[in-house]
């Protein structure tokens, strides 16, 4: 009898499988549900550096041309904590969130406030507050 291979966890946190979470979002045959859902799948993307779902999930009037994460050193994420999802009506919300990487060996981390944006049942990130 063949062993299975262990089936890789979702980058964002959750504990679930990647294919069971994140991953229908990445492969475009799925919509997060949630702000929070889309913020993870976000992460995810910033992990296995698909700048493509990055640029697609990002709301039209403040994403940019171009992220060019291939031409940075690439970064090692380690982890990403949700601390607060807060949905102000039904086409609005927020995620705060601390993001845990390392660059060229230096630790850093990303804490934010993310603001996200429903449209025709899709959300989208809008922008971000550094706290």
């Amino acid at each position: 009898m063949k062993a299975t291979p262990p089936t890789p966890h979702c980058p964002c946190g959750s504990g679930k499988p990647l294919a069971d979470c994140c991953a229908a979002f990445l492969a475009g045959t799925g919509n997060a549900p949630t702000a929070e859902a889309l913020m993870r799948s976000r992460y995810c993307a910033y992990v296995l550096r698909r700048e493509d779902y990055l640029l697609a999930t990002w709301h039209a009037t403040t994403r940019p041309a171009e992220l060019g994460l291939a031409r940075e050193a690439p970064a090692k994420w380690l982890g990403l904590d949700v601390r607060r999802h807060e949905q102000t009506d039904a086409d609005h919300a927020s995620v705060e969130f601390v993001a845990r990487y390392k660059v060229n060996g230096r630790a850093d981390r990303l804490h934010e406030i993310s603001r996200f944006v429903r449209e025709d049942g899709r959300w989208f990130y809008v922008d971000g507050e550094v706290a």
